[in-house]
């Protein structure tokens, strides 16, 4: 009896590093999703997920799904660029519209007003003619006070109450073409179908009758029953979702909090990729808190950007994180405008939240918080090809930067981080 304890005894003695490491693992993803819970975010099972992982894989899933439409479709953009893409999205939908299939569509009138191809009165006008009722989100009013604060900087499209699209991706050809100024614009999308799909339409329905007063949230007609799809490539199933959704005054902290839970919960490796990387205090501490304890961080940030100091102060908030024992690849191979980050190879996040100030402290946002090993290592995979293409900082190659782009950083941190 005694020999067969001690036998008993050795061999969990000798299974406890696995069992640790196995315990370690679920606990990433159990934690995030109590805490989820905890906030009153749903958790929906059973969902179906296709990572779109550049502008012609989106285009082209959303268009195809646009031509199987049925009843309506819901877009929801922080702009739609009056370019080629945009014309086709518009003539696509234009023949729906002919099929009678209700289109609506809503735009922030910041985002429109930012880009440098807007949508103009004369374009509304003639979309409204052709039956696609189109409105901007809180348009701009003399003398501005607080307009240019609380944006709708979501990304969403639902068709039929069946198929949602979220991410980061606006409607422009940069998308597809880049930019002369840094190349590739790169950028992550997805499809949804499930349960998930009601969460995003319930986003889109109330923002709809803030924007026009008209009340549809409580018709059932816009969440149908779920309908089984035919598996297509590049699909995964089976996918547990929460869609976390950051509104102003009724869930300021949420996005900012979800993101530092799930950073605390790693226990093994965090991936992020973000392109205005200047995170508030919150994810800036869990972070470093993470690097420090030994969680393997690392983080791509773009050398290049839109915005022109905004790589600058990215640099100097990556630089920080370095110390504390992250990994930063500075990427070269374009503008990297994805807004995703992966957890312990358990579970990931994509959606449109920038990690600085507007969006995390006043902007409308939402992300797909997904808990699933196939979509995580699907965007490991894009993180670990990215890294081709980016540069390790080092020590040696940061005293190389020059003593003005640091101090651009530096200054740029301690003066305008609110507003970035």
């Amino acid at each position: 009896m005694r020999r067969q304890i001690q036998t008993l005894l050795l061999l969990l003695l000798l299974a406890l590093p696995s069992l640790m490491q196995a315990a370690d693992g679920v606990r990433s993803d159990s934690a995030m999703i109590a805490y989820l819970r905890s906030e009153g975010v749903a958790i929906t099972q059973g969902n179906r997920v296709r990572l779109l992982k550049s502008g012609e894989e989106k285009f082209d899933d959303l268009f195809t799904a646009i031509r199987k439409a049925k009843h309506y479709i819901h877009l929801e953009y922080f702009n739609f660029r009056n370019d080629s893409i945009a014309a086709l999205l518009f003539a696509e939908l234009d023949k729906k519209v002919q099929e009678g299939v209700k289109v609506r569509a809503m735009f922030d009138a910041f985002g429109n007003w930012s880009n440098n191809k807007p949508l103009k009165k004369k374009h509304l006008k003639e979309l409204a003619k052709r039956g696609i009722e189109i409105v901007k989100f809180d348009p701009l009013n003399f003398p501005f006070i607080g307009d240019f604060m609380s944006r709708d900087h979501r990304k969403i499209v639902i068709i039929d109450g069946q198929t949602a699209y979220t991410g980061g991706m606006n409607v422009a050809d940069y998308y597809i073409e880049g930019l002369p100024a840094f190349g590739d614009w790169r950028d992550m999308h997805m499809r949804i179908e499930g349960p998930a799909v009601d969460e995003l339409q319930r986003i889109f329905l109330t923002m709809w009758e803030k924007a026009t007063d008209e009340r549809l949230t409580d018709s059932i007609y816009y969440f149908p029953p779920k309908t089984d799809k035919l598996h297509l490539p590049g699909t995964v199933d089976d996918v547990t979702i929460g869609i976390v959704d950051r509104v102003p005054r009724k869930s300021p902290k949420l996005m900012r909090e979800a993101y530092a839970h799930a950073i605390l919960a790693a226990e093994e490796k965090i991936e992020l990729i973000n392109p205005y990387f200047v995170p508030t205090r919150t994810v800036r501490r869990a972070l470093k808190k993470a690097a420090k304890k030994g969680v393997d961080v690392q983080v791509m940030v773009s050398v290049k950007g839109d915005i022109p100091i905004t790589p600058d102060v990215s640099m100097h908030v990556a630089r920080q994180l370095h110390k504390c024992g992250a990994t930063i690849y500075q990427f070269e191979g374009g503008f990297h405008h994805s807004k995703i980050m992966m957890v312990d190879d358990k579970f990931c996040t994509v959606g449109s939240t920038n990690l600085n100030s507007r969006s995390l402290r006043y902007d409308y946002e939402v992300n797909a918080f997904i808990f699933n090993p196939q979509v995580t290592d699907e965007l490991s995979d894009v993180f670990n090809a990215d890294k081709k293409q980016s540069t390790i900082m080092t020590d040696e190659n940061w005293k190389q930067r020059s003593r003005w782009h640091r101090f651009v950083g530096w200054f740029s941190n301690l003066i305008l981080t609110p507003f970035l």
